[in-house]
């Protein structure tokens, strides 16, 4: 098995994980906050689900022996990011996720769970995702009129990074929000001290469950994540000639989401930027051999964990609206995509566009969020047109 390991795979491996915490750990942290997380909260949130990460960058592609790339929930953290605080705050949020988890291994064992998922129709769940993104990817626009001397170097590093190549975008975008934070914060004012030597002090929550964060937050957050990350995720897999065994997949990135959600960490999932990167001749010219690139990357992820602190600590010394828009940044690709996908079907355009509003809207009916109403009324849509048009 070692002798399978080689320098393109160990080459890919660590910048695939490079850009994949760079992309999106500013969306986390966002998020997380969002939701309740004080500072210590939101890092220890940060590690743990860098640390699912990298467990199952692991584990799954040694079992498997497939670039198995795992990721955490990137539109689930936007959803957390755009959703309206629970009454209960982080804890009721943190018993969302683990409600969220639970889902995920359950699909992982009921196979029809799973489908009832797919069959819902790609406009719609596009749609939904869409939604969800939408308020994040406002932040950058906002913040260019609040604070524009400071994010503009952000976006004129992201326009370089994406006039050279996509996936440079959001790591050019965060060596340049790092200068800026270093020419700009003010601890002395804050108080606060960035300890580079820090470890992050690890903090688990008390879940609190209700019905209406299993309605308004787990049940959105299940759906955003599989139908953003893991379908997505396998689908790239299965194009570049793996054989994928979905529900052993779903069991365990399901029951590592399980194991870090009472510390606040959202769910890990498939990949799908990451696993293009890891499953291609760039990785290595034998198919077979790739796996390492994943396991590389998991690694890596767990080197990146220790860094959570740090991270948390010197996000705390920004602007909030700055570290939002560096997070509608990362989230634009992903807008872009979703929306296409939405409309893609021109005899079914009202059943998105519903869809889109109601979610993006940010209202609640009844104390459940509109991520699940949006579902609900574009479904409702959905059949009742395709039932005239069939007529």
């Amino acid at each position: 098995m070692i002798r399978d390991l080689s320098a393109p795979a160990i080459y890919m491996g660590l910048l695939a994980a490079f850009v994949g915490y760079a992309a999106s750990f500013a969306i986390v942290l966002a998020g997380l906050k969002a939701a309740g997380a004080t500072d210590a909260q939101a890092a220890t949130g940060l590690f743990f689900a860098a640390i699912g990460m990298g467990v199952c960058s692991i584990w799954l592609p040694l079992v498997t022996r497939i670039p198995a790339a795992v990721a955490w929930s990137t539109p689930g953290a936007a959803f957390l990011a755009a959703a309206a605080v629970l009454p209960g705050g982080f804890a009721e949020a943190v018993g969302a996720m683990i409600g969220c988890a639970v889902l995920i291994v359950v699909t992982g064992f009921v196979p029809a769970l799973g489908r009832i998922v797919t069959a819902i129709p790609k406009p719609i769940a596009n749609a939904l995702l869409a939604g969800v993104l939408l308020k994040l990817c406002f932040a950058p626009a906002v913040a260019l009129g609040s604070i524009p001397l400071l994010v503009m170097p952000v976006l004129a590093a992201w326009l370089l990074g994406l006039v050279w190549h996509r996936l440079a975008a959001m790591p050019l975008a965060v060596i340049a929000f790092v200068i800026v934070l270093l020419f700009t914060a003010d601890t002395s004012s804050s108080g606060a001290n960035v300890d580079l030597t820090a470890f992050p002090a690890l903090e688990y929550v008390w879940p609190i469950f209700t019905l209406q964060s299993i309605i308004s937050i787990a049940l959105p957050l299940y759906l955003v994540t599989m139908a953003g990350q893991n379908i997505p995720g396998f689908a790239v897999l299965e194009l570049n000639g793996y054989a994928v065994d979905r529900q052993p997949l779903l069991r365990r990135t399901g029951l590592v989401s399980c194991a870090i959600a009472p510390f606040g960490s959202i769910p890990v999932n498939m990949s799908a930027i990451t696993a293009a990167m890891m499953a291609g001749e760039d990785a290595g010219p034998d198919p077979a051999t790739r796996y390492w690139s994943a396991v590389v990357s998991g690694a890596a992820y767990i080197g990146l964990a220790c860094a959570a602190g740090i991270v948390a600590a010197a996000a705390s010394l920004a602007p909030i609206a700055l570290i939002t828009a560096v997070a509608g940044l990362a989230l634009v690709p992903a807008l872009v995509s979703s929306l296409s996908g939405a409309f893609s079907d021109p005899k079914q355009l009202e059943s998105p566009a519903l869809t889109f509003l109601i979610a993006a809207s940010g209202m609640t009916l009844f104390g459940i969020s509109g991520a699940f109403w949006s579902i609900v009324v574009g479904a409702v849509i959905w059949i009742a047109k395709s039932a005239t048009q069939r007529a």
